[in-house]
């Protein structure tokens, strides 16, 4: 099979398929209410204690990698489901060392946000 060639005017069509998928996460995930509060709280942070560029950056990384990862976790999920309704042991284990990523992710991101501000607060 060959690869596809790039395209200038396909381009438009795959950002507005990102887009549908970043909207219809947004709308139908309750998680993605949390990450979306969180992240209006964290750039609400950013501006009030006027963090470094570094500092910016590094929280802009943490924030992307939870939506990032949530967003994998909720497809991981999906395909899943899609695959069987039973109960299915492995099935668990995937979903749930899935689950496992985004945990892993936020908690290395409220760290990151702990060591930015909490300084500034004190």
């Amino acid at each position: 099979m060959q690869p596809q060639k790039f395209s200038w005017q396909k381009l438009p069509a795959s950002f507005r398929c990102a887009f549908y998928g970043i909207g219809i996460f947004t709308r139908f995930e309750r998680n993605a209410l949390i990450h979306l509060a969180a992240t209006v709280a964290v750039i609400i942070a950013a501006w009030y204690f006027h963090v470094s560029h570094s500092e910016a950056i590094a929280l802009t990384i943490a924030v992307a990698l939870v939506w990032i990862s949530e967003m994998f976790n909720t497809c991981i999920e999906r395909i899943m489901n899609f695959i069987s309704q039973e109960r299915n042991q492995e099935i668990r284990f995937i979903k749930d060392m899935s689950a496992g990523a985004v945990l892993i992710a936020s908690i290395a991101s409220a760290i990151i946000g702990l060591f930015i501000f909490i300084p500034k607060i004190i």
